[in-house]
């Protein structure tokens, strides 16, 4: 367990590096939004926030969803093992229904006041680029890794479906978050099967019908069936307006004023 675990980890980190070394260059040759503030004004405070988010993770949680699967399937609890399904039908299904899961926690996040509190970090940003798709409270990681333990263990998920699923949610938070300019063809096409940075960007939205739209981060097909998608902004894209009306100061980018955004008396 321990060497799966370890291989996870070196993974995750090359993937991640790599997705965002891409990201910050196709955001460089081609991108959608001219800047309003650099990215050194923004990036430390947002990449601080995952050393955060990381240190806080080993901190305070057991076992990580992977080592979770593995130790489900040992013991041969959760749906898929008690079943005997086989392993690409389980791989397959664990997927998408992790997907699903995260969707719905992303509307609970936005729906329940306490929970809007802490995920106001992630859309407080002012600006849409891939470290926007890094940002996110420490608080909301640490409860939603639990939430990802408790259905790995309940579902039975493999071990192998669950570090997919954490790979691929990575770079495409990375990918739907980023300033790039997609043909309008090319986007039209591929947001039939992943959630694209212009049909992500109407999320960020200071419009509250906008913010509550478009809540899928790895595949759009959640939003379609439950009547959450919205197809363009309603100022446009080179017009609308990104962030929070509350949290536009400079003190809301440095690693400290983000993580005191969900204590700020605000009603936004």
């Amino acid at each position: 367990m321990e060497q799966v675990l370890s291989d996870e980890v070196l993974i995750r980190l090359a993937v991640f590096a790599g997705i965002l070394a891409a990201m910050m260059l196709l955001e460089w040759l081609w991108p959608k939004r001219p800047r309003t503030l650099s990215r050194g004004s923004r990036w430390p405070g947002n990449l601080g926030v995952v050393v955060v988010d990381t240190i806080a993770v080993r901190l305070l949680v057991p076992l990580p969803p992977a080592a979770a699967a593995l130790w489900a399937s040992e013991h041969g609890i959760g749906l898929f093992n008690m079943l005997a399904v086989p392993p690409l039908p389980a791989l397959v299904a664990s997927v998408l229904l992790l997907d699903l899961a995260i969707y719905a926690q992303h509307v609970m996040f936005h729906k329940l006041p306490m929970l809007w509190r802490i995920h106001r970090m992630h859309h407080a940003d002012t600006e849409f680029d891939a470290s926007t798709g890094l940002r996110f409270h420490p608080i909301e990681i640490v409860l939603s890794v639990f939430i990802k333990i408790v259905l790995v263990v309940v579902l039975g998920a493999p071990a192998l479906a669950v570090i997919i699923f954490e790979i691929v949610l990575n770079g495409t938070a990375m990918f739907n978050h980023a300033n790039l300019a997609l043909p309008t063809g090319a986007d039209r096409i591929l947001r039939l099967v992943v959630v694209t940075p212009d049909m992500h960007r109407v999320h960020h939205s200071w419009h509250r019908d906008e913010i509550d739209s478009n809540y899928g981060f790895n595949w759009p097909w959640w939003d379609r069936l439950f009547g959450t998608y919205k197809d363009q902004p309603t100022d446009g894209h080179a017009g609308m307006t990104i962030g929070l009306p509350h949290f536009r100061e400079a003190k809301y980018r440095d690693l400290m004023g983000l993580l005191k955004i969900p204590f700020q008396s605000t009603e936004n």
